[in-house]
């Protein structure tokens, strides 16, 4: 694929400044044939826009499995803890009587 310039020069390596001897540049002629790149150019932009939003939908989601995940082992980690530690103060007081 052949990018075409953007700045309005022509592919002879003409330019937009004036000429050395004061006299005004040329008139731009449209060509069609520019438009065919820059139609070509918005069409690779959407496809490139819409594979990133798919990459961000497919990271969003996996980053919400695994953040439901984390909470439900800290909830299972905040339960555990306590209730054998209940249960050794209970026998040791048992044992003093």
């Amino acid at each position: 694929m052949q990018l075409l310039p953007m700045d309005g020069a022509t592919a002879a390596g003409g330019s937009r400044e004036p000429a050395a001897n004061g006299s005004k540049p040329e008139e731009q002629q449209f060509d069609p044939s520019r438009m065919i790149g820059i139609v070509k150019r918005k069409a690779l932009i959407k496809d490139l826009a819409m594979a990133y939003q798919a990459e961000c939908i497919a990271s969003c989601k996996e980053l919400l499995q695994l953040q439901r995940k984390w909470e439900e082992e800290q909830h299972i980690e905040a339960k555990m803890p306590e209730e054998p530690r209940s249960l050794m103060i209970k026998t040791s007081k048992h044992r003093k009587k």
